[in-house]
């Protein structure tokens, strides 16, 4: 799978499935704070976050799954050049 956001931590990047699953933990947390607010405007965000966050972990499920496929084919990735495609 793609490896982002390289950094000296981590030179490899992060899997996509690792970002999408930081991303929804930031979407529950921004969610938990505005689950008593019943004004029209917070109920509108929260249920756009709750369809967010399905989406998410649908994407989140699919990116696994790719990982599992290029793993079983191909070996864990080295991050140095794709397993498949061109570099």
């Amino acid at each position: 799978m793609s490896h982002f956001l390289a950094t000296d931590d981590k030179p490899d990047g992060y899997k996509l499935e690792d970002i999408l699953l930081l991303i929804r933990k930031d979407i529950l947390a921004r969610a938990l704070k505005i689950s008593d607010d019943q004004r029209l405007e917070a109920l509108h965000v929260m249920q756009n976050n709750m369809k967010i966050l399905g989406l998410i972990s649908d994407a989140i499920a699919l990116a696994e799954d790719s990982t599992r496929v290029l793993d079983k084919a191909f070996g864990p990735s080295s991050g140095q050049k794709p397993r498949i495609g061109t570099p």
